[in-house]
């Protein structure tokens, strides 16, 4: 059977120190002020949206480091990822909603994108045995 416990990793005591949570602390900042910036129309619908998503991110890192198996770390790494592919989504519809202009949707889909990366990776190094 696979050994899921997870092998204390001396480079990191706290998920504080990982990037993928530090990255997906200052996306979840800078998500909250678009989100400020919305149409008063929109600030309650898309934009609790918006701020609820990017908080399960590093939320799901967090609670996912201090989990005591592999497996429930990898699952929580799933889950960011599944926010993550659905704030992509809310900011692409605010931008073809013409809330979000073109070059604000564009700089916070590459700082997407960049979490997206970290936390595939994050999710590799988590198979264990090969996936």
């Amino acid at each position: 059977m696979a050994d899921f416990s997870i092998k204390p990793d001396p480079r990191y005591r706290s998920f504080r120190e990982l990037t993928v949570w530090q990255q997906s602390m200052d996306l979840a900042v800078e998500i909250h002020a678009a989100a400020a910036r919305l149409p008063p129309s929109e600030r309650f619908d898309l934009g609790r949206d918006l701020r609820k998503t990017v908080r399960s991110i590093p939320s799901n890192v967090a609670e996912g480091f201090n989990r005591h198996s592999r497996a429930s770390y990898r699952f929580h790494v799933s889950v960011a990822l599944g926010s993550q592919g659905e704030l992509e989504t809310q900011v692409e519809l605010a931008r073809r909603l013409g809330h979000l202009s073109d070059s604000e949707a564009d700089r916070l889909q590459m700082l997407i994108a960049t979490v997206g990366r970290l936390l595939h990776g994050l999710w590799r190094s988590l198979a264990g045995g090969g996936e």
